[in-house]
């Protein structure tokens, strides 16, 4: 694949210059919230880089994994890597701790509370990755992966990247779309993917009209339905009026509220699946992979996860598609334009050079083309692109190539608080609990409290 640049918007102004990925995998477990933004200097080593760990040594070890990959395949697979190693290393114990994206979150909080951290955990990057660091709960790598960095993809590694020092690694990147029924959308007369928000508002009307929910969002979780929002924002209003209120803090603008006014027109159709509004993210997926809802708007890891939720675990099979977001007529934004990120490893303060060492055996191409040939995520390890062999993942990795901006998740992209805070505004737009004005000062007062 050739390699040209890209930007993600990250906190505030964050353009990170991405060179497009050679290989992808996605996570059979949502991205969570919340991460700070870097610029593209963040992938630059410190003047003095920490030194880099001691070899790992043949004494008794043990090493902590937690994630959040509760699903097949991936929990099997992410298993499969912690036995090989063990079987190279017999000194090394690698203890495992799979637990729910909400559950994760609470339980890594509590124990960082306490001034500990595990050795390595899942990561998003961003404003959570850079309050960790401050609070000095995780351990400064970037001498220890100096030697194999470049192997993977830069732009993805800066994400993990905050004041110069690198602090975890990615396994995932890609970028949020469409996924939807293609057996419900003939059902209702719709012969091809809707390329407009008029057009799709127009489709949920036929697709509700056929007996079929149009769109599954998870109300309990939030983040979802923040998505659609996003969208809506950077194709209504642009990649730099987007960047301009994450930057000034300001929201209240004619984009963030034609933002909310989209939101309203969609949620007037009551396109939603029954019992929405405490849905959990899974029981968003079990709606599309069950057949019940014919569309959700999520990120490269939906397909496993429906699979996993779905009664058949099989999901929908190649009744399953995915399209980009659709544009905005007259909006500002460019149709490529995308929101997305993906999944990646911090690194605990304490960690071991067999953790580091673990770490790196992860990120090797041999498991890298694991994770893409499973459909977990799409790996941005150089040299892997194919072993995506999915075409809806392949389609993802398209759109992802073509984007000339990308914007990372926003409740990662910025700080803990005001991920909290978009996360609560946007989906009281999608619960009938709140109008884009208040919405949009709702998260202007947020970033003032900064």
């Amino acid at each position: 694949m050739s390699r040209r640049l890209r930007s993600f918007g990250a906190l505030g102004a964050l353009a990170i210059l991405v060179a497009a990925c050679s290989g992808s995998g996605t996570a059979t477990q949502a991205p969570a919230t919340q991460a700070p933004a870097t610029q593209a200097a963040a992938t630059t080593a410190p003047a003095t880089p920490a030194p880099a760990s001691e070899a790992p040594s043949a004494a008794p070890v043990a090493v902590e994994w937690w994630h959040i990959t509760t699903g097949e395949p991936g929990k099997t697979i992410f298993q499969g890597f912690a036995d090989a190693y063990m079987a190279a290393h017999p000194n090394v114990k690698i203890n495992l701790t799979v637990l729910e994206n909400e559950a994760f979150k609470t339980k890594l909080a509590t124990t960082m509370q306490s001034g500990q951290a595990p050795d390595l955990f899942q990561s998003w990057g961003g404003g959570i990755m850079a309050a960790q660091a401050d609070a000095g709960m995780l351990k400064d790598i970037t001498a220890d992966v100096a030697s194999w960095k470049d192997t993977v993809n830069p732009g993805a590694m800066s994400i993990y990247a905050y004041n110069g020092k690198q602090y975890g690694v990615p396994w995932d990147m890609g970028m949020i779309g469409v996924w939807y029924n293609k057996a419900l959308f003939a059902k209702a007369g719709i012969t091809a993917p809707p390329a407009t928000w008029d057009e799709f508002l127009a489709d949920v009307t036929k697709l509700k009209n056929s007996g079929t929910y149009p769109l599954a969002i998870a109300g309990k979780d939030k983040w979802p339905s923040m998505h659609i929002w996003t969208y809506l924002l950077l194709r209504g209003g642009g990649s730099k009026a987007l960047t301009d209120m994450i930057q000034s803090g300001n929201w209240n603008t004619d984009a963030c509220k034609a933002a909310g006014n989209e939101v309203l027109k969609l949620v007037a159709l009551n396109p939603f699946q029954a019992g929405y509004k405490s849905a959990d993210y899974n029981a968003e997926a079990a709606s599309v992979g069950n057949g019940k809802a014919a569309m959700e708007v999520m990120g490269q890891w939906a397909p496993s996860v429906q699979n996993d939720q779905s009664t058949s675990k099989k999901g929908l099979g190649a009744d399953l598609g995915w399209f980009p977001f659709p544009a905005i007529t007259g909006g500002a934004g460019a149709a490529t334009d995308g929101v997305g990120g993906g999944n990646g490893i911090a690194v605990g303060k304490n960690a071991s050079p067999e953790a580091l060492d673990f770490l790196k055996f992860i990120s090797s191409p041999e498991n890298a083309n694991k994770i893409n040939a499973a459909n977990m995520g799409l790996s941005p390890v150089a040299g892997t692109a194919a072993s995506v062999t999915d075409p809806n993942l392949q389609a993802v990795l398209a759109g992802r190539d073509k984007a000339t901006f990308m914007q990372l998740y926003l409740d990662q992209a910025t700080s803990p608080a005001m991920g909290s805070a978009i996360n609560d505004a946007t989906v009281a737009l999608f619960l009938g609990a709140s109008t884009p004005e208040e919405a949009c000062q709702a998260i202007t007062t947020a970033a003032a409290a900064q």
